[in-house]
C-alpha cells in the first residue's frame, strides 16, 4: 500500500491507492470460484437434485389386489364379474366380450408398474377365459 502524491494548485495531498493489488486478486479468485460454482451447476443441471424434488405417487385404473381375483373363475356372468371386481377400465371396442382391468402405478422416483387383467366372455355372457399380465413389456415403457 503505497502513498499516491496528488498536487493541486500549489497544496499536495496524500492519501492511500484506491484499491491495493492483494485485493485485486483476492476479487479474482472469488470471481474464479463464482463463476466455477456456476459452471459446474449447470453441467451437472437437475439430474443431482431430483430425488430432493417431492414427485407424488401416481394410481390409474382398477386396482386389484390377489384376493379379488381369486373370487373370479370360469363360468361366472357379466354381472357376477361387474359385482365382484367392479366395472372394467376399458371393454372391447369392436364387441362386449372383452373386458379389461388395467391398473398402472407411477411412483415418485421409481419405474412405472401395470397390471392387466384381461376377460373374455362368450357369447351368452359367461366368462371363459381370465389372462393377466403384471408388468409392462420393455417395449411399452
Amino acid at each position: 500500500m503505497g502513498l499516491v502524491e496528488v498536487s493541486n494548485v500549489g497544496k499536495v495531498y496524500y492519501h492511500r491507492h484506491p484499491m491495493p493489488k492483494r485485493n485485486v486478486i483476492i476479487m479474482s479468485c472469488k470471481t474464479l470460484t463464482a463463476a466455477a460454482v456456476v459452471l459446474l451447476m449447470l453441467t451437472a443441471g437437475c439430474s443431482t437434485l431430483e430425488r430432493l424434488v417431492y414427485r407424488p405417487d401416481i394410481n390409474q385404473g382398477n386396482y386389484l389386489t390377489a384376493n379379488d381375483l381369486a373370487k373370479i373363475h370360469t363360468g361366472m356372468t357379466k354381472q357376477q364379474v361387474a359385482y365382484t371386481l367392479g366395472t372394467p377400465m376399458m371393454r372391447d371396442p369392436f364387441g362386449s366380450n372383452t373386458w379389461f382391468y388395467i391398473f398402472r402405478r407411477q411412483p415418485g422416483h421409481q419405474p412405472v408398474t401395470q397390471q392387466t387383467v384381461t376377460l373374455t366372455f362368450n357369447d351368452a355372457g359367461v366368462l371363459t377365459n381370465i389372462n393377466r399380465r403384471d408388468a409392462l413389456d420393455s417395449a411399452q415403457q
